[in-house]
């Protein structure tokens, strides 16, 4: 034995592990002493008898900062060679190289006093399985620690004095400088201001953020960035301004002319040990000091901006998973997902002859980049076509698949309380070991009975664990179904339809329903709405729906009573087209009964020529014209054609005569004879509607 009898055979015949570590890069590079005395320690080593070859330095921490050892591989790795009793002597410069967390070196001095390992460090060696080490060792712990706390709490004090001033440097925000005095002044560069003061009188003007991207995005205007790291560092480049970015700077109060700090709250998380950060109210803001320097706003300004963000943010929200069922008509609100992008779908309202008509919209992406909505899917005949899929689904045979189904899962269910079952038992029987370990322990064996009270405790709370999460599984369980819940069950498929249409029946339990049985419907708009219905197992179902139709095809003439006008206005006026048409019992695109006006409305929107144009066209005359060939007055043509001299027609609802040509005689004048003995070149055509 040497070294006051501390280092035995036992010790010689282990490693020794040299832990080195500096608290940051700059203190690598520029303390290059300290870290040399570090590495010198070997020599310690091999002075107390250990070989060269027996040295392990681990120096794989240099730059980490001792206040954890949650990103400190080195520390892990010294902690499981000690704990697997390989190393005979652990050695840092001082403590706090090894550690400046009292829980990770305590623990560390926990399991060198159960493995029998020694800790150097530049006053001497220590055991920390003897009392009075172990006190030393854990003086200099906290002492370590202390002083961690003392310089962390002189940085900060001295940060929060210069924030209270006003003078802590933080970086400036695009559209400020800071100038030779160090004071925060507006940016010299005229582009960089305008385009900043364009933002906030946008803004002023609009009321939305997201115009204010639209407004820049359809001008072409370009947002000014300042590059802060790199070759290009202070450089100002320019590109496209998105959503975020003004809400950034819309929230910022340093363009108010306000110096602030503290603004938002860290918070390490405790499992992984991430920072979140918090937004603190403004009563909680730890420096604030209005009109510090030049803004491009006034402070009320900046509380009305704020306000009207507020009030915005009523109707957006971030895409939620699954919303939940609302008052709305929308059957698929909080399920619908857009085809194309796969985000959420909202619901926007209408009124259409006094009852609300909900539109699917992909609107999350459109708001970003200030581009129009995705999709836009109308839901008139979407909710009734997947309520329909629905209620088909619910059918007798396909309820005795479910009931299959449920025996299956039952099955299944069975199988796994078994294994929980069996996985409780071996955490009891660990339990019962690691008390019989801890009672079997002697008194005097303190540290040693420390620890195995403290592995018996966590057997114990993992014991409670399983069976708090095996009865939480029991109360879950489903129970097994009887003859008289079958028959319920089949029942259903008839009882449900009428459940689903009885007015009683809210929109909101309609919306329960239906989640009870999908997860959720993927949209997508083409020249079909093509729907993809999700099931709660996994299955899915596809249909597809026409497009509503329109304004204009709502109130369209059918093709069918078009062509048949077609067919009818080559031998019959208007008015007479109307009355068969009427007759039939048709009605037009609004519903209405046909009149001569909507005859010959539709005639013109579909080019259709009127009775009078056919006849023109086949080249028949006028009554002036026809007196004009037969050198007649037109009274004279007129009383021919009544006579049967002349065949003629009325061609429209004005009566107007049109005469058909003439192919044999030409009638004359006969004055002072009467019109029976004259001879008739035409056989007067009675049975026709137009006849004269």
């Amino acid at each position: 034995m040497n070294i006051q009898g501390k280092v035995t055979s036992d010790h010689l015949n282990r490693l020794a592990y040299l832990y080195v570590r500096q608290s940051s890069l700059h203190q690598v590079h520029e303390n290059r002493e300290s870290t040399a005395r570090q590495y010198d320690l070997k020599r310690r080593a091999q002075a107390m008898g250990w070989r060269i070859d027996q040295i392990v330095v681990i120096d794989e921490d240099l730059g980490l900062s001792g206040a954890s050892a949650s990103e400190r591989n080195g520390f892990q790795r010294l902690v499981s060679e000690v704990g697997l009793g390989r190393v005979g002597l652990v050695m840092g410069l001082e403590v706090s190289r090894l550690a400046r967390n009292s829980t990770d070196w305590h623990r560390l001095l926990e399991i060198c006093a159960l493995t029998d390992t020694l800790i150097l460090d530049e006053d001497g060696i220590y055991d920390p399985s003897h009392f009075n080490d172990r006190l030393l060792l854990g003086l200099k712990g906290t002492m370590s620690e202390a002083e961690l706390h003392v310089l962390h709490a002189r940085l900060i004090g001295g940060q929060m004095n210069k924030a209270r001033r006003g003078e802590l440097w933080i970086r400036p925000p695009i559209g400020f400088i800071y100038d030779g005095d160090k004071k925060l002044v507006l940016d010299p560069d005229r582009q960089v201001q305008d385009t900043v003061r364009l933002l906030f009188e946008t803004f002023h003007r609009t009321g939305s953020a997201e115009r204010v991207v639209r407004h820049f995005a359809t001008q072409g205007i370009l947002w000014p960035r300042r590059i802060i790291n790199g070759p290009r560092r202070g450089e100002v480049v320019f590109g496209s301004l998105d959503h975020s970015r003004v809400l950034q700077i819309l929230h910022n109060p340093r363009y108010a002319g306000a110096y602030v700090y503290g603004r938002t709250r860290q918070r390490k998380v405790p499992t992984g040990g991430q920072c979140r950060y918090r937004r603190l109210p403004r009563e909680e803001w730890k420096v604030f000091l209005p009109h510090s320097h030049p803004g491009y706003i006034t402070w009320e300004e900046y509380e009305a901006n704020q306000a009207k963000l507020l009030d915005n943010a009523n109707g957006y929200g971030p895409d939620r998973k699954k919303s939940p069922p609302r008052e709305g008509t929308a059957l698929l609100q909080g399920l619908a997902i857009c085809g194309l992008c796969g985000r959420r779908m909202t619901v926007r309202y209408y009124v259409r002859g006094g009852h609300p008509v909900p539109d699917y919209v992909c609107q999350r992406k459109g708001i970003e980049k200030a581009q129009p909505a995705c999709q836009i899917i109308p839901g008139t005949g979407l909710d009734e076509a997947v309520a329909q899929v629905i209620l088909e689904a619910v059918t007798p045979s396909s309820l005795e698949v479910a009931l299959q189904v449920f025996e299956e899962l039952r099955a299944r269910r069975a199988e796994v309380d078994r294994i929980r079952r069996a996985q409780v038992e071996r955490a009891r029987e660990e339990a019962e070991l690691a008390g019989r370990q801890f009672m079997m322990v002697q008194p005097e064996n303190r540290l040693v009975a420390d620890n195995l009270e403290s592995r018996w405790n966590e057997k114990l709370a993992y014991l409670a664990q399983v069976e708090e999460e095996y009865r939480r599984f029991a109360k879950s369980k489903t129970r097994d179904l009887t003859a008289d819940d079958k028959e319920r069950i089949q029942a259903l498929a008839s009882d449900l339809p009428r459940v689903w249409k009885d007015p009683r029946t809210s929109a909101r339990d309609r919306k329960r329903l239906l989640r009870l049985l999908i997860e959720d419907v993927t949209l997508v708009r083409d020249k079909m709405i093509q729907i993809k219905i999700r099931w709660k197992g996994g299955a899915t179902t596809s249909l597809e729906r026409p497009l509503p139709k329109n304004a204009a095809d709502l109130f369209r003439t059918p093709p069918a009573i078009v062509e048949q006008i077609r067919t009818l206005a080559t031998q019959e006026t208007d008015r007479q087209i109307a009355q068969k048409l009427n007759a039939q019992d048709l009605r037009s695109g609004r519903g209405k009964a046909f009149t001569p006006r909507s005859v010959k409305a539709i005639r013109s929107t579909y080019g259709i020529e009127s009775f009078h144009a056919h006849l023109r066209k086949a080249g028949w005359l006028s009554e002036v014209e026809m007196a004009k060939q037969l050198a007649v007055h037109p009274t004279t043509a007129h009383r021919f054609a009544r006579e049967g001299i002349l065949r003629a027609l009325r061609a429209n609802d004005k009566g107007e005569l049109l005469f058909a040509p003439i192919a044999g005689p030409v009638p004359k004048a006969q004055p002072g004879k009467r019109l029976k003995n004259r001879p008739r070149h035409y056989q007067s055509i009675s049975n026709m509607t137009n006849g004269v």
